[in-house]
């Protein structure tokens, strides 16, 4: 793994992006970390890089992991914005964009921008649209392992003992926790005018969901699917809302086999 920061200026101003790198040659994908932070994806990018001919980049999004977020970064959507110019700063091209809850939000609105840098986009468990019926749990109410029970299939697997951080890992998460109630916004990890903007998309489309989630159930990502035109549907059995996490095995082939069915056949950077 390699660490890069790269400097990019948006009418709003200018910020810095933190980038870990895994693998040196093969398909870029873009790989967009949930609310728990980048270690919610970073075992998996290894994975990834190792098994397949991949370059996975994973972006920390600005305040998470004592990174600076500006002022005037507050929502998704800017957040998009962001890592639409991180392509263009790195020049990728063919590029599979996935991500994991907050993550899935931020790559669904990066799909609604259309950048021709981007081949396929796979949302997993992701937020970010108002499914009446269908609540997102509230996860800001909830101890963290009062949410491993709602996020995990088998939690008995990943068991969390707040009593084993030190001070700084206590410092991190509650950054995060701050960090993920901006970007949430005020509806509570929504945003109403989301689905209107995803019946435009025109990027291939995976929406890929663990059936024991309890954070998001199954039915809210059907519904996912169906606002994007052509999404593909996939239920994940025996693993929850972080599939990469819980089954990286079993969820890795279904990543790669729809990036690889969705390349563009443009060359390689």
């Amino acid at each position: 793994m390699t660490r890069s920061t790269h400097t990019l200026t948006l009418d709003q101003g200018t910020l810095d992006i933190t980038v870990d790198l895994f693998g040196q040659e093969g398909r870029p994908f873009l790989l967009l970390h949930g609310g728990g932070g980048p270690q919610t994806v970073t075992p998996f990018a290894g994975l990834l890089a190792e098994q397949r001919p991949a370059r996975v980049f994973t972006p920390v999004h600005p305040g998470f992991d004592g990174t600076a977020r500006p002022e005037w970064l507050t929502d998704v959507t800017t957040l998009a914005q962001v890592y639409a110019q991180l392509l263009d700063a790195l020049d990728l091209r063919d590029v599979a964009v996935v991500g994991n809850s907050i993550g899935g939000w931020i790559a669904a609105e990066l799909a609604t921008l259309g950048s021709p840098r981007i081949s396929s986009v796979t949302l997993v468990n992701a937020v970010g649209i108002p499914v009446p019926g269908h609540p997102i749990a509230d996860t800001f109410s909830l101890t963290p392992v009062e949410l491993s029970r709602l996020s995990f299939h088998d939690p008995s697997k990943f068991r969390f003992d707040p009593s084993a951080l030190t001070e700084a890992q206590r410092a991190v998460m509650a950054a995060n926790r701050a960090t993920l109630q901006i970007y949430s916004g005020p509806h509570a990890m929504t945003d109403s005018t989301l689905p209107g903007r995803l019946a435009k998309v025109t990027h291939p489309t995976l929406v890929a969901w663990g059936a024991s989630d309890q954070v998001v159930d199954a039915d809210y990502g059907r519904a996912y699917a169906q606002a994007i035109p052509e999404a593909e549907f996939r239920l994940l059995e025996g693993t929850g809302h972080m599939p990469q996490t819980e089954t990286p095995e079993e969820f890795l082939p279904v990543l790669w086999d729809f990036a690889e069915a969705h390349t563009t056949d443009r060359p390689r950077h």
